[in-house]
């Protein structure tokens, strides 16, 4: 049979509940609960940290390593991206201020997601897996355009597998004197 708390006892647990939340000397002053602060929460600098390590590893030679932390960056900039979408769209005509932020956002994540579709695809191609990049390299030429400097590089690289043959020449920008 269990017996009800007592006044002391819920006291000694509220206590101790709160010295776990309270802030520790020497440790940053966070909340864990804002996504945009937590090191490995779903943000940009989360996300940035994990294409470092997929980096790394790819330059010690450790590929696998480098494909798993690069393929784990790219779901988290899709999903971000995809929330922010989201987002702009459900204030749409109630809050201009909204749309306008999450659409910033957006666009950042859709960079770095282009560029991590651009690290997985060369590394694809170092272990012989030319096959696998193709469909990121297109992923990177639609979300870009082909007019950016990353849907360039992109393009050039489907040249370079023979997946297509017509080179893309970038029109130069066109501009007052």
């Amino acid at each position: 049979m269990r017996r009800p708390l007592t006044a002391l006892a819920l006291s000694a647990l509220s206590l101790t509940a709160l010295t776990a939340l309270a802030p520790q000397p020497g440790r940053a002053q966070e909340d864990p609960q804002k996504v945009l602060q937590a090191p490995g929460g779903l943000n940009l600098a989360a996300i940035k940290a994990t294409v470092a390590k997929g980096d790394a590893a790819a330059a010690a030679g450790k590929l696998p390593q480098a494909k798993a932390d690069y393929d784990q960056a790219r779901l988290a900039a899709q999903n971000l991206g995809r929330f922010y979408r989201n987002l702009s769209g459900s204030f749409r005509g109630l809050d201009a201020r909204i749309p306008r932020e999450m659409d910033q956002k957006g666009r950042e994540a859709l960079e770095l997601q282009a560029s991590i579709n651009l690290r997985l695809a060369a590394l694809l191609r170092r272990m012989n897996q030319p096959e696998v990049a193709v469909p990121l390299l297109v992923e990177v030429v639609q979300i870009m355009t082909p007019a950016s400097g990353q849907g360039q590089k992109a393009y050039q690289g489907l040249v370079e597998l023979g997946f297509v043959e017509t080179p893309y020449n970038a029109p130069l920008p066109t501009g007052g004197n």
